[in-house]
């Protein structure tokens, strides 16, 4: 059945960088036309924003309930690194992710994942080979090689590692990056091995010199990781080398605000609002070919339209010519779907997370490794501290706010593995999750072994999830798909994180997402001072202490 109707009022070519009063005729979901006309409403029409780099996984929702929360803040497209629940459940979880994004009108471009498991020094649930990635890279709903995490691999010219950049650059996608703190030599032969974007950058100086090397540079605004502040200058002095993204973001705060939020502060700061949306509309479009078009005649109809070009308030969002979101409200239905996990945990119990004097790394000084969190970033440094003992064991010191952190197989059984971690504030009970990137094992952190192994065994019971435990009571939220994401309606995990985060902030912390941060603290690929399943990990040396 063929259907043309028209929107008007304010039409933005961003590349043109004109504003001009238009109507657009859409035909069949493609705009036919755009016409100057008169009189036209003040509110604006661009084209759609994309999320250049995101963890749906992150969001604990599936995609098509993703995409519910994300048309409400105009956009209409998200670049998809499936890594986390290919970590999990490997070719089957990336398989999953595009059937489910299939099922609503949204587009989801997902990348073929590049590290699974991520480091050889934890313990994942699959392994995704060279052979498997060029498989994936064939399907067309592969757009490109997701994060290239394994930088020392690109440097030293792992074989495998090389396979698959080769790969992709045989079917032309463009392979993307992960190098946090990497300049200078090394950066030069990290880009020049074929990986173009990286979203890792956390000052100024390192993404100058990246860009200087013909690299993009993505600027992060997560949940927990956040350089926006650091990096939003360079939208004016690099506007085709730049893109947004939010990396990792939980369902409250998806519920606020998406691409959107960003491009309101960059002109808030006085950025260009025509390199803003270059960087959030446009840019994506070009560098990963994608079918979305720019809101041009005879593009696919995926456009918004907005309020203003200061708050980017969204009013309407189509994708292929749905209108799809409207004044606020979402039309994406909710979907029905299976659930799939691997998940192996027992019980454990307070014996098993005791920390005894000889079995825990010391310097010369008698002091500990000891990670201390940053609110807002991923990197963590390593601080030497006194430790405090207890019949011989070393525990947690909650007036130094130095909190045993606890990480323990998912997978089979085996012997659950302890650190010390300064900066989560909580002055009574612990948190856990099955959120741990990359591998996913289960992680908590906690004043005492008795909530620390009461917040774990919760997790556990549901195959998954994120727990909170306090003196008077404790919470749960599961997240049966891969101990990653619910299949519950979005609003309702909403509700429930925040719930939870409250709880868990009730603890003592000041950190702005506990759980995200904590969710990094076993992501190895990021220095300096990481926890596995396997043990404490120099990510300076790249090894096991």
């Amino acid at each position: 059945m063929e259907t043309t109707y028209s929107v008007s009022g304010q039409y933005v070519d961003i590349l043109s960088k004109h504003i001009f009063p238009a109507t657009l005729t859409i035909h069949n979901g493609i705009i036919e036309n755009i016409t100057p006309c008169d009189n036209a409403p003040n509110h604006f029409i661009l084209p759609g924003f994309i999320d250049s780099h995101v963890h749906i996984e992150s969001s604990m929702l599936i995609p098509s309930a993703f995409a519910r929360l994300a048309v409400l803040h105009g956009t209409i497209g998200t670049i998809s690194d499936p890594h986390e629940i290919a970590n999990v459940c490997g070719v089957e979880g990336v398989h999953y992710m595009i059937g489910n994004g299939k099922k609503v009108p949204f587009h989801f471009f997902f990348g073929a994942p590049s590290c699974v498991p991520a480091t050889t020094y934890e313990t994942a649930g699959a392994e995704i080979n060279s052979e498997a990635v060029a498989t994936l890279l064939a399907n067309e709903d592969i757009y490109y090689l997701s994060e290239m995490m394994n930088f020392p691999g690109v440097l030293f010219k792992d074989a495998e590692v090389m396979k698959k950049i080769a790969a992709a650059h045989k079917l032309g996608k463009p392979v993307d990056g992960h190098a946090p703190g990497l300049m200078g030599e090394q950066a030069k032969q990290y880009i020049q091995a074929g990986i173009s974007t990286d979203h890792e950058c956390f000052t100024m100086e390192e993404a100058v010199d990246k860009i200087s090397y013909g690299m993009r540079i993505l600027i992060r605004e997560g949940s927990a990781a956040k350089n926006f502040e650091a990096l939003y200058e360079l939208l004016d002095d690099h506007p085709h080398m730049m893109m947004l993204c939010s990396d990792d973001k939980h369902p409250d705060s998806l519920l606020e605000g998406h691409i959107n939020t960003l491009c309101a502060r960059a002109v808030a700061k006085g950025i260009d609002v025509f390199n803003v949306l270059r960087a959030a509309c446009i840019n994506p479009v070009l560098h990963y070919k994608l079918p979305t078009g720019e809101a041009r005649v005879g593009d696919p109809a995926n456009f918004i339209v907005v309020e203003d070009l200061k708050s980017f308030k969204v009013k309407q969002t189509y994708i292929n010519g749905i209108l799809v979101a409207d004044e606020g409200k979402t039309h994406i239905p909710v979907v029905e779907e299976k659930i799939i996990n691997q998940f192996n945990a027992s019980d454990i119990a307070e014996a098993d997370i005791q920390v005894n004097v000889n079995e825990y790394p010391f310097n010369e000084a008698g002091n500990i490794p000891v990670i201390e969190a940053i609110d807002g970033q991923l990197i963590t440094h390593c601080l030497w501290l006194k430790p405090t003992l207890i019949e011989n064991k070393i525990c947690s010191n909650i007036n130094e706010d130095v909190l045993k952190m606890v990480v323990y197989n998912r997978y089979f059984k085996a012997a659950p593995k302890m650190a010390f971690i300064k900066n989560f504030g909580f002055k009574q009970g612990a948190i856990a999750s099955t959120v741990a990137h990359d591998s996913h094992n289960i992680i908590a952190v906690g004043v005492d072994d008795e909530s620390i192994v009461k917040a774990i065994n919760l997790v556990i019971a549901q195959k998954g999830g994120i727990s909170c435990v306090s003196k008077k009571e404790q919470e749960v939220l599961g997240l049966p798909v891969a101990g990653l994401m619910s299949v519950q309606d979005p609003y309702i995990v909403a509700d429930a994180y925040t719930k939870i985060d409250l709880m868990a902030k009730s603890l003592g912390s000041s950190l702005a997402a506990p759980f995200m941060t904590l969710s990094f603290m076993a992501l190895l690929v990021i220095p300096h001072l990481k926890l596995s399943d396997k043990g404490l990990f120099d990510g300076e040396e790249f090894k096991l202490f």
